[in-house]
């Protein structure tokens, strides 16, 4: 008798482990469709990230071609409007035939005035 419930255990114990292996499998399955979705959208993502960066590249170009950027144009036409655009007095109004070195070097920094 003892030798029959050892055997009837061992068939359910076999039985539930063949369950969740069924149920791991599934589960698998299901991980690997949204995981290929993912790879997919990644790959999209990175081609669209490539292609931004080739057009920053191209704007940046251009830009050293024409000279300030729009916000260091800004910044110029604010400061010939008599206002500070540097960090420390920013939106202050600059005295009469008063230059800063510090608005200028926000201004034109690492570019030459043409």
């Amino acid at each position: 008798m003892v030798d029959r419930l050892d055997k009837s255990d061992i068939y359910e114990r076999f039985a539930e482990v063949t369950r969740q292996t069924k149920d791991l499998v599934e589960s698998m399955e299901v991980l690997s469709e949204k995981l290929s979705l993912v790879l997919a959208e990644n790959a999209k993502l990175a081609i669209e990230n490539d292609h931004l960066h080739e057009v920053i590249k191209q704007q940046h170009r251009e830009q050293k071609k024409e000279g300030l950027s729009d916000s260091r144009k800004m910044l110029q036409r604010l400061y010939q409007e008599g206002f500070h655009v540097c960090n420390d007095m920013y939106g202050k109004r600059l005295e009469e035939n008063e230059a800063c070195t510090f608005c200028l070097d926000a201004i034109y920094g690492r570019h030459q005035v043409k």
